[in-house]
């Protein structure tokens, strides 16, 4: 069965819109877009050169795959990211999308979780998220997502996309790896570790029998 990765950049308040470029995505009027660039040090290169230096695979949205397709390819393999970028199988969730140019690209369409649950279930290298901030909703929602790589910028933006918008089920994760770069940015590696609610209800439980012997303790 293959690991499903989302690799994320997100704010301190959770924002993952745009954060390569003004233009990268602009929409409800965002105009925050390349929040990330001022960031990006050699650091977060090395850390970048790791993640791309395996085997994987892609699961992409239809945006992030139309903003990568335009510029990936161009690049000439003396590009690492490009490199490896180009080798992978991208597997693109798209309904609009019938023509798919960048090479060893695949559409994925229809009953997006049944599709994505096939291919988790399939053999092959982990599959890599960048972006995709829509189909991430319904990964996460579905519980499809095995391990989150998440690039904390230290700024709050107030507004855009998050990556944990409201609705996910509440859910339980286990930090196991961070790192931190020079100008500020936890990379840290969360993997689910349940559901929030069976705890949640333990909790309550556990309130009441407080209270229950505070009650006794007071009346004896």
């Amino acid at each position: 069965m293959r690991k499903i990765i989302a690799i994320t950049q997100v704010t301190l308040d959770g924002v993952m819109q745009a954060p390569g470029s003004p233009e990268e995505d602009p929409s409800n009027g965002f105009t925050h877009g390349g929040w990330a660039m001022p960031f990006m040090d050699d650091a977060g290169g090395q850390v970048i050169g790791e993640i791309i230096a395996g085997e994987f695979d892609m699961l992409l949205g239809r945006r992030t795959y139309e903003i990568f397709a335009s510029y990936w390819p161009n690049q000439g393999d003396d590009n690492p990211i490009a490199k490896a970028f180009n080798k992978a199988t991208k597997y693109v969730v798209t309904r609009s999308l019938d023509c798919l140019d960048w090479k060893n690209s695949q559409r994925i369409g229809g009953d997006v979780v049944g599709e994505v649950r096939r291919l988790k279930a399939s053999d092959g290298p982990p599959l890599h998220i960048w972006g995709s901030c829509e189909l991430l909703q319904t990964l996460i929602a579905a519980g499809l997502v095995d391990e989150y790589h998440l690039w904390v910028f230290p700024l709050v933006l107030g507004e855009g996309k998050r990556l944990f918008e409201h609705g996910v089920p509440p859910r339980n994760l286990a930090l196991v790896e961070t790192r931190s770069t020079p100008r500020g940015v936890l990379i840290n590696t969360y993997r689910p570790t349940g559901a929030r609610n069976s705890v949640a209800k333990k909790s309550e439980v556990g309130c009441r029998e407080t209270a229950n012997r505070s009650r006794y303790e007071y009346r004896t």
